[in-house]
């Protein structure tokens, strides 16, 4: 099963397994990981769920959808590696995958 390392803010780190086809930030909830609240329940609706993706993963998390994008705008803290974890679904291709809170979500 593919693992996810999440690091919050204040430089905690979870590292959970997250089954192929879930999403990072289902795995967050799932595990109770702080930081991570997926209000809108990962439609792609709100930005409770803000990660921002390691630069090692980036290419193969993908770009976010213009969706995605507009939605990101509302985050706080928005930079490079910018991503809703409900929109990263896990693969074996994710296994390691790394992503990290913004302050501004703890």
């Amino acid at each position: 099963m593919p693992k996810v390392t999440y690091i919050e803010q204040s430089g905690a780190v979870h590292v959970h397994d997250v089954g192929s086809g879930m999403s990072v930030m289902e795995g967050a909830v799932r595990n109770d990981v702080r930081g991570i609240d997926g209000e809108c329940g990962g439609a792609c609706a709100c930005a409770t769920c803000h990660v921002y993706v390691d630069e090692a993963w980036r290419e193969r998390t993908g770009e976010p959808t213009p969706g995605e994008r507009d939605m990101i705008e509302f985050a706080n803290g928005v930079g490079p590696g910018s991503r809703l974890s409900c929109q990263i679904k896990m693969s074996d291709d994710l296994d390691g995958l790394v992503v990290r809170m913004p302050v501004s979500q703890h």
